[in-house]
């Protein structure tokens, strides 16, 4: 995989804690959250929440797994991210990960361009404007990319605009095994077993986190982790 070593205050870069709280203590968090934040736009339009999708990439070794597992800081993760299991926005997708630092670069696809990456024909990517798109064609060339499995939750997501505060409650995490059938709203899915009853609670920032925030996120409970969804949902079959 690729080991882009960036500085975590570079920019771009932001914060990322993540925590696995119990479903109630989630519902506990909502009420705070909604009280004080906003959902983000996305959320404020469908009755606060949404669905997710993510198809994930990995090479022939598993390499992402292997790094994640072994606590390598530098790491890049590829998916291709839909919403409500629709067509509509299609986002490929790499995290670069530093530490407790991560990146987020996207690239809008169109069907016709999910389903050619999808079925490995990549040279779309050299057409688009993007500099992003040529540096997403040669990952995917070069490290021998391929989808690995689906990952579907419900999340809830929180804004505050002091250092692009954004918290979001992720419930109902599901693995599709060894599913890549991206579009298929029927696809058949099972609970991630290490996160029954649980929600993951991501929280990002900028340069710091106001105590205030800080403060209404406290929970007695609640456990850091490092772990990613997709850890929890390929541990079955790696």
């Amino acid at each position: 995989m690729n080991l882009l070593k960036p500085k975590p205050n570079a920019k771009g870069y932001r914060h990322e804690l993540k925590y696995v709280i119990s479903d109630a203590d989630a519902e506990l968090l909502a009420i705070r959250l909604n009280a004080m934040l906003s959902p983000d736009p996305y959320a404020a339009k469908t009755g606060g929440g949404y669905a997710i999708r993510s198809l994930y990439f990995d090479d022939a070794y598993d390499s992402a797994v292997e790094e994640k597992v072994a606590g390598i800081q530098y790491r890049d993760k590829w998916r291709v991210r839909i919403y409500n299991y629709s067509d509509h926005v299609i986002k490929l997708e790499r995290k670069h990960k530093n530490g407790q630092f991560i990146k987020k670069d996207a690239l809008s696809l169109s069907r016709k361009e999910c389903n050619a990456l999808l079925g490995g024909a990549y040279t779309f990517l050299l057409y688009r404007q993007e500099p992003f798109a040529k540096e997403a064609y040669a990952a995917l060339r070069t490290e021998g990319l391929r989808p690995k499995v689906l990952v579907d939750y419900y999340r809830q997501p929180f804004v505050f605009p002091l250092e692009e505060v954004r918290i979001t409650l992720d419930r109902n995490i599901r693995t599709g095994y060894f599913s890549t059938d991206l579009f298929n709203a029927h696809a058949i899915t099972y609970p991630a077993t290490e996160l029954l009853g649980q929600c993951v609670l991501e929280v990002k920032y900028n340069a710091y986190l106001d105590p205030h925030i800080a403060a209404l996120i406290q929970l007695p409970s609640s456990i850091k982790t490092a772990a990613s969804k997709y850890l929890f949902c390929r541990q079955y079959d790696c």
